[in-house]
């Protein structure tokens, strides 16, 4: 193998273990959750200047004034938020800039012209992004499994003669996670003098999910006009599960273009270093002549088209 390209891998697989293995457990997240909440408490209470907690752009005030300048940051901040992380901003961000300058200034030693290092270090630099996006994900597919429990035991909680506010703190005791953060978030705030609209709309700025979407229109309805809310959670506890089964029968059905979709994209990278281990003269060419970077270049962008294609194929909205 060349020494470029397993220096490369070496790269990426070294970034991946160390994310893998500075990953907090949830155990230590909940602790450094509960301590830094005490510490903004007492904070607060010391200062006396607000009671409102600080975002979570950087533990340092005078860098978080600089972070929430950069273009970017809020979007970065709500999907921190969404993938049920406590990073600060400025970590993810400068973790990404500081990989995609280090990547893009070692491949400039290995790759010819300008465009390759650049497209390497941007690679690099994504890394963290990516690994949010698919936390998130994966959270938000769980959240979508225990949302119709949460709102049947919301309805049970109202029929049993309880507050909409203690049905909510119920749900947070009771169901599993990462719902259960959700509503007990939703709860303190409430309980801390938002209103229940506002608070409402926070949890689902953090889970912008149309079964979500639903369970807070149906809550900021009955709040304002009045009516059974059992029964209209009844009815959506009823909707989200069958938006649950037809979203596991698409999964089922598009599977084949999402298995079609990773092997196209995969393949061009596999045939590469397969071909390179056995004789890496002849893929150098695609980097030392101009013709073959062309290549290079134009295999990219239409490999990207593709993509977009296939994403668009195989993503049925619902």
């Amino acid at each position: 193998m060349p020494p470029t390209l397993l220096f490369i891998l070496l790269l990426i697989f070294s970034f991946f273990v160390a994310f893998y293995l500075l990953k907090p457990t949830k155990t230590e997240s909940a602790v450094q959750q509960q301590l830094q909440d005490i510490k903004s408490s007492r904070q607060e209470t010391l200062g006396g200047s607000t009671i409102l907690k600080e975002e979570g752009y950087s533990a340092n005030p005078a860098v978080s004034q600089i972070v929430r300048q950069i273009p970017g940051a809020l979007g970065t901040l709500n999907l921190i938020r969404q993938s049920g992380n406590t990073w600060a901003v400025s970590m993810v961000m400068g973790i990404s800039v500081v990989s995609m300058v280090a990547v893009a200034w070692v491949a400039s030693f290995f790759l010819p012209g300008a465009v390759l290092p650049m497209l390497a270090g941007l690679a690099a630099g994504s890394i963290p992004y990516i690994y949010l996006v698919v936390i998130r994900e994966a959270r938000f597919r769980k959240c979508d499994q225990l949302l119709p429990e949460a709102i049947d035991l919301m309805a049970r909680g109202l029929r049993a003669g309880h507050a909409l506010t203690a049905v909510l703190d119920m749900v947070g005791n009771e169901v599993a996670e990462p719902i259960a953060t959700e509503f007990r978030r939703l709860s303190e705030e409430h309980q801390l003098g938002l209103t229940l609209r506002d608070a409402t709309l926070n949890m689902v700025s953090r889970l912008p999910r149309d079964d979500m979407r639903f369970l807070a229109t149906a809550i900021l309805l009955q709040k304002e006009t009045g009516g059974n809310l059992a029964l209209i959670l009844d009815k959506t506890a009823a909707v989200a599960r069958e938006r649950a089964r037809l979203r596991g029968q698409l999964r089922i059905y598009t599977a084949q273009g999402r298995i079609t979709g990773w092997i196209l994209c995969l393949m061009p990278f596999i045939m590469f270093g397969l071909l390179s281990m056995v004789n890496w003269k002849t893929e150098k060419i695609l980097f030392t002549d101009d013709l073959g970077r062309t290549a290079v270049y134009v295999g990219l962008v239409f490999m990207f088209i593709g993509i977009m294609v296939i994403r668009k194929i195989i993503n049925v909205n619902m």
